[in-house]
């Protein structure tokens, strides 16, 4: 994902942001801080934490004044320890104060996704377990949320609905059964294709219909080592439903492929980051 391509499409997004903050209308920085005062800031971080998002926080401050100067001393993926400084903001002082919230939300937001990743991979590491992200994200913040994934190490599902065809409940159920299903998706030409299963019977009648990855819905780690085990590799298997900071390394062990897990962008906590001027 590349960090050029992804700022150029969401710069109207981080305008309406500016918009939605007032950010030219601020009475408080209006009253306090002289037009001509410049100064420098620095913001910390006050926890341990992944990084992401260091682009997207000096896309924003620009956007406020083009003149700010903006010196990261981490990048995106990078882990920092509790004080450590992040990056360096020098400019006109109201300018910098105007911007500061609708930046540091975007990086804390996207902080947190970083780090959260970084701890389910940290629990996966030693099997051939990726770790990916779902379509469970912030309306209008999908594409920032899935590059925050990677940059903790994760890896991303599908981006839309176009991307990639996934086979659900209620897709078998509109075209009567999983035969049906897969066989009127594999005539788009679309692979691989992703077949949503939750028991043994599902599994062989996914295996019989072809398709590539089987994703295990709601399973148990027991049940997940049992299916892989009946898989024997004619298809990827995929783990998703239940997975926490505390089952992820179960489910790795069992066997998965790849374990989904939309906690990742639907419950990340903000990183704790600050933003002080020094002078």
């Amino acid at each position: 994902m590349n960090i050029a391509n992804l700022l150029r499409q969401i710069t109207p997004s981080l305008k309406d942001a500016l918009k939605e903050d007032a950010c030219n209308d601020d009475i408080t920085t209006s009253a306090c801080v002289a037009k001509s005062q410049t100064g420098s800031a620095e913001v910390v971080a006050k926890q341990d934490m992944t990084l992401a998002g260091l682009p997207v926080f000096a896309a924003v401050m620009r956007l406020v004044d083009k003149n700010i100067r903006i010196t990261p001393h981490r990048k995106d993926g990078q882990t920092v320890k509790k004080g450590d400084v992040v990056v360096t903001i020098r400019g006109k002082s109201a300018a910098i104060l105007r911007a500061e919230r609708v930046a540091l939300n975007y990086l804390q937001r996207l902080c947190g996704i970083a780090t959260l990743t970084a701890r389910f991979t940290r629990e996966a590491k030693g099997t051939k377990a990726a770790i990916l992200d779902t379509r469970k994200t912030t309306p209008g913040l999908r594409l920032l949320e899935k590059y925050a994934v990677r940059c903790g190490g994760g890896q991303n599902h599908r981006m839309d609905l176009a991307h990639m065809p996934l086979i659900k409940e209620n897709h078998i159920r509109a075209a009567g059964g999983i035969a049906n299903a897969v066989a009127r998706v594999k005539r788009l030409g679309k692979r691989p294709v992703i077949l949503e299963v939750t028991n043994r019977a599902e599994v062989l009648e996914g295996l019989r219909a072809g398709a590539d990855i089987l994703l295990l819905d709601n399973m148990t780690p027991a049940m997940v080592r049992a299916m892989v085990k009946l898989i024997d590799g004619r298809a990827l298997v995929e783990v998703s439903g239940g997975v926490t900071l505390k089952t992820v390394k179960r489910f790795a062990l069992a066997g998965a492929d790849r374990i989904s897990a939309g906690a990742l962008t639907h419950s990340a906590p903000a990183a704790d980051l600050s933003l002080l001027f020094r002078d």
